[in-house]
């Protein structure tokens, strides 16, 4: 069979939020769901109809993100789900693969997303782009090695989160164009970043923020939430879970982490979500009380190979004839050469014998900076033609800072 795709319009909005919560084993509060209506843009929403029902859905935010050396407009894909009725029936191929000739027709570039199964992207061409950490410490144990960055003209200050909304995001701004993979916020992000209704907690507590200032004004913050405990003996357990922590300069960045680190009566700090380059990783004197968690991030798809690879900046200089294999979007399937030095590059088509031949999705995996170009060629998933030119590539594709977004969307 063959299912209907089109936008919803807004009063479609209920069947196609059902969708999603089927999917995703979540209902969320009435309040929580309007804020996530409100963030939704109708005319890149996509639904699959059998007969009058809407069977599966997804969804693109316009998002302005960070890739290395400049910003790109990146189609954000979200909410993709298929209610258990109808999977394989190739409602979701259909919807994947119109989503990506009407992001082309968009004129976009690349596309990105969260994967909630990390098992489904890859046949559609997306690779994993970026990863992230996962902090548990033991704050008790989180000295800072000597020689850490100290600036006595900083201060601290606490404050309700939405009363200071205006100074996060202007700090935000500052170091959003930092790291590959960030994203700018519209103020329905930020809306949904600082909620603190009951349902929004989860049991963790009101969230809070605290800022780190000089006279010139906030120079960082961080938002976190307390979940107070004692144990038996009337010892205070406590744990902090950060949800972001972010700093125009290393001074700024050590005192707001020395200050969720200290807070009285928690022994334990969860950070979720963190770069696999935080610089936390070197400023903590005992490393392993960081008990770092791996999980991938970012998935990436170029939709437009020639355009993608011109967009973005690269950190050595790169001859190579790419033969690019790519079954669901044909006009990427053919030789491309990328010539590309510290100034700017230049991808064109060409009939030439190929130096490397690849899936798509590992140029989808290196283009933020840091892919896994060597470790495809060890695995026998990617061809090499001409001896190091797989190194080459990779060392002209990587960047540092890593690549991050910090913010599912």
């Amino acid at each position: 069979m063959t299912y209907p795709i089109r936008p919803i319009d807004a009063s479609e909005w209920p069947a196609f939020a059902r969708v999603n919560e089927e999917s995703f084993g979540w209902t969320p509060h009435p309040e929580q769901a309007e804020r996530y209506k409100a963030q939704t843009e109708f005319d890149r929403t996509l639904a699959a109809f059998d007969g009058e029902q809407i069977v599966g859905v997804t969804g693109v935010f316009s998002l302005t993100m960070t890739v290395p050396g400049r910003q790109l407009p990146v189609a954000g894909v979200t909410a993709v789900s298929v209610l258990a009725s109808h999977r394989r029936r190739g409602v979701l191929s259909s919807l994947m693969r119109r989503q990506l000739d009407d992001i082309r027709e968009r004129g976009e570039s690349v596309a990105a997303l969260y994967a909630s199964e990390a098992l489904i992207y890859g046949r559609y061409g997306y690779g994993r782009a970026s990863s992230e950490l996962s902090f548990r410490i033991d704050s008790r144990r989180s000295g800072f090695v000597p020689g850490a960055p100290h600036d006595p003209s900083l201060r601290l200050r606490v404050a309700k989160p939405a009363d200071v909304r205006g100074e996060l995001e202007k700090l935000f701004a500052t170091v959003v164009t930092r790291r590959p993979g960030r994203y700018e916020r519209v103020p329905q992000t930020w809306t949904a970043v600082l909620a603190d209704e009951e349902y929004d907690q989860h049991g963790a507590g009101t969230l809070r923020s605290i800022l780190a200032e000089d006279d010139g004004g906030v120079r960082g913050y961080a938002l976190f939430r307390i979940k107070s405990s004692w144990d038996d003996a009337g010892v205070p357990d406590g744990t902090l879970k950060l949800y972001e922590l972010e700093a125009s300069d290393p001074a700024a960045y050590a005192l707001l982490w020395r200050s969720v680190l200290d807070r009285d009566l928690v022994t334990t700090v969860q950070a979720g979500g963190r770069p696999v380059d935080d610089p936390l990783t070197v400023l903590m004197a005992d490393q392993r009380q960081l008990r770092p968690r791996w999980a991938d991030e970012l998935w990436v798809r170029l939709v437009e190979v020639d355009r993608a690879l011109t967009e973005r900046s690269y950190s050595a200089p790169v001859d190579a004839v790419i033969e690019v294999e790519d079954d669901v979007c044909p006009w990427n399937a053919r030789r491309w050469r990328l010539t590309a030095d510290l100034t700017g590059a230049e991808c064109k088509p060409v009939d030439d014998e190929p130096d490397v031949t690849l899936p798509v999705s590992a140029l989808g995996s290196a283009y933020l900076g840091d892919g896994t170009l060597g470790e495809q060629l060890e695995a026998g998933l990617l061809r090499e033609h001409s001896a190091g030119v797989v190194r080459r590539l990779a060392t002209a594709m990587s960047w540092s800072p890593k690549p991050w977004a910090g913010l599912t969307f």
